[in-house]
C-alpha cells in the first residue's frame, strides 16, 4: 500500500507522527502542509480530515488524524511485538507514557515554546515563562525518575513510550534556559539523537518559528 504523510516538517505534533513513520521505514511520500505551505482548507484535504489540521496519514484506503492515533497505528501495523508490544500489560505500560506525555508533559512544552520562541520579544512575559518552566521541569523530575536503570521509558527497547515523550526534547535542549540536572534524561536523549529517524524527523531547526505567533 501507498502511504502519503501530511504536515509541515516544524510542527511538534506532526515530528512525532513523523518520526514514527521513519522508524517503520516504510516507503511513503511526505507533503508539506500547514503554515507557510497552506493548503488546510482545500476540500480535497479536508476529506482527509474535516477538522483541518496535520498531521494526517493515508495509508492505502485507511486514513488517520491525531498525531498519537497515527504513533499508534504505524506501530501495531507495521511494528507489532517491537514498538507495539503484543502482552497487553507491556502495551498499557508503554500507552500509559503517552496518555501522560499528552496531557502532562506536552501541554507546557508547547506552551513554554510558544511564550519564549513564537513570542516577539518585545511581548514575551517573563513571568508566566518562568511558571511555566518550573511546571516542565518538574515533569522532566518525573520522567527522570522513571528512567533510572531503563534505556528507554518502558524498558530495555524503544516503543510507543518514547515517541511523544522524546520528541518535546529536542527544543527543551535547544531553547536557552538553565536546566536541572538531568543525567537519565540527557543518556536517554543521546540514545535517541543516535538514531536516523529522530535526527531527519525531531531535530528540525526551529529559527522560522521566531517572533511568529502566526504564519
Amino acid at each position: 500500500m501507498a502511504i502519503t504523510f501530511y504536515g509541515r516538517a516544524t510542527s511538534d505534533n506532526v515530528q512525532k507522527a513523523r518520526w514514527m513513520l521513519a522508524e517503520t521505514g516504510r516507503p511513503h511520500e511526505h507533503v508539506e502542509l500547514g503554515g507557510r505551505f497552506g493548503g488546510l482548507d482545500d476540500p480535497e484535504f479536508l476529506k482527509l480530515n474535516p477538522h483541518g489540521k496535520v498531521p494526517v496519514l493515508q495509508d492505502g484506503e485507511t486514513v488517520v488524524w491525531e498525531s498519537n492515533a497515527i504513533v499508534r497505528y504505524l506501530a501495531a501495523t507495521y511494528s507489532a511485538g517491537v514498538m507495539w508490544p503484543q502482552d497487553p500489560a507491556a502495551r498499557a505500560n508503554a500507552d500509559q507514557w503517552m496518555e501522560w506525555a499528552q496531557t502532562r508533559l506536552y501541554p507546557d512544552a508547547n506552551r513554554l515554546f510558544w511564550l519564549s520562541v513564537r513570542t516577539p520579544e518585545a511581548d514575551q512575559d517573563k513571568t508566566r515563562i518562568a511558571a511555566t518552566l518550573e511546571r516542565l521541569n518538574g515533569h522532566y523530575a518525573l520522567l527522570e525518575q522513571q528512567l533510572a536503570g531503563r534505556d528507554y521509558v518502558a524498558g530495555d527497547r524503544l516503543t510507543i513510550a518514547d515517541i511523544p515523550t522524546g520528541a518535546t526534547l529536542f527544543r527543551y535542549f535547544e531553547m536557552a534556559f538553565d536546566r536541572p540536572p538531568l543525567p537519565n534524561i540527557e543518556i536517554w536523549y543521546g540514545r535517541l539523537c543516535a538514531r536516523k529517524a529522530y535526527q531527519t524527523s525531531v531535530m528540525i531547526p526551529f529559527d522560522e518559528l521566531r517572533g511568529r505567533l502566526a504564519f
